[in-house]
């Protein structure tokens, strides 16, 4: 940002090439940057692609990292050299540039990052979006001064406590929170279909077939956006179109908070960023949790909606277009349920999320909201 302190306190968020761990570092770095911070976001190179939506203002540096679960054995020998130059050269790096925390967020692009910290010493935090740890944040949690937890309660390891914050949303949704909902009627209807960057496969072989079998005036009247894998996108709208039913196919839509505002039914897995999007704005959703994540964490994630009356599960394996069918029929049909549903989705979200994940990065820093703005106006 133009203007701003060179003696700011400087965050830097480490985190990894997906959205769920991407976008909840954006919402943070959007927030320090308001309260006066300078940020940085430290990745691999996967993971700099993945972060075009940060501000500008947010350099992105690059640090190499490997994880032993992907490639073959000759790339896996390589894995404790890479790391190795990765967390040296983190380090290097913050002994330069002394930062007051350093903020991961999962992913094993984040290893460097929060490995240099450990090293250095420096105050560091992680942040995981899901009910159930992922396995770098599980590793350093307890080696942090805090761990955040987007959703709880959250399975900790022995002896760790989580500070319940939430999982921040970004500015473009918090900018749509708690938006009128327009409730199912004799008009045009908006279904949003989304699966993440993973498994979102089954989405595509049940969604079309489930809103084929729906009933004809109510099909007549939907309008769909199914963000699917490039693969399956020509078989997709073609299912669509021999249903009549009027369809957007893409492997990614670059404006979901809009899209999500305009649905009158979500129709996604349960990703933590997902669920975090849903309920900030407050649609209803039916939740078809990812089966083969770890340690079933979907399902946790899925869970707080649920309890709150505000989206319906299906476990994957009871995802059939016909269950399927037959839950959105329930919803589309009852506008006063789909009205609820929704208004419990935003009872169930924490629009300050990322409020307090950024309360909780200055206080381990040793800054509250007052030092930082006055160093951002020196």
């Amino acid at each position: 940002m133009p203007g701003r302190a060179t003696d700011a306190p400087l965050a830097i968020l480490a985190a990894g090439g997906t959205g769920g761990h991407m976008f909840p570092a954006q919402a943070l770095a959007e927030t320090l940057l308001d309260r006066g911070w300078r940020v940085r976001l430290m990745t691999d190179a996967r993971g700099a692609r993945y972060a075009g939506g940060f501000p500008s203002d947010v350099p992105v540096v690059e640090v190499a990292s490997a994880t032993f679960a992907r490639g073959g054995m000759l790339a896996r020998l390589g894995v404790p050299l890479r790391l190795a130059g990765g967390i040296a050269a983190a380090a290097a790096r913050m002994r330069r540039e002394r930062p007051a925390i350093v903020v991961g967020f999962g992913g094993y692009p984040s290893i460097p990052a929060m490995a240099a910290a450990l090293m250095l010493k420096v105050p560091r935090m992680i942040h995981e979006q899901n009910g159930v740890l992922g396995r770098v944040n599980r590793r350093f949690a307890p080696r942090v001064n805090a761990v955040a937890c987007g959703t709880w309660p959250t399975d900790l390891p022995h002896g760790v406590e989580g500070h319940p914050t939430g999982n921040p949303v970004r500015a473009a949704i918090r900018d749509r929170a708690g938006a009128a909902y327009i409730a199912p009627g004799d008009y045009p209807m908006s279904v949003l279909v989304i699966g993440g960057s993973q498994g979102a496969r089954i989405l595509s072989d049940v969604v079309p077939a489930a809103l084929a079998d729906l009933p004809d005036a109510l099909r007549a009247r939907l309008r769909v956006a199914h963000q699917a894998r490039s693969e399956d996108v020509a078989r997709v709208r073609d299912a669509y179109a021999a249903a009549s039913i009027p369809a957007e196919v893409a492997p990614f839509f670059d404006d979901i908070p809009r899209r999500i505002t305009e649905a009158q039914l979500v129709v996604a897995r349960s990703g933590a960023s997902t669920v975090a999007d849903l309920t900030a704005i407050g649609r209803p959703a039916i939740l078809i949790p990812f089966a083969a994540a770890a340690a079933d964490h979907q399902t946790a994630n899925a869970r707080g909606m649920v309890d709150a009356g505000a989206a319906i599960l299906i476990p994957e394996a009871q995802a059939t277009a016909t269950a399927l069918a037959r839950q959105v029929e329930m919803i589309l049909s009852q506008p006063m349920t789909a009205t609820e549903m929704a208004r419990n989705a935003q009872k169930a979200g924490r629009p300050d999320a990322a409020e307090r994940l950024a309360d909780l990065a200055e206080g381990l820093a040793g800054l509250d909201k007052r030092i930082a703005a006055k160093a951002g106006e020196a």
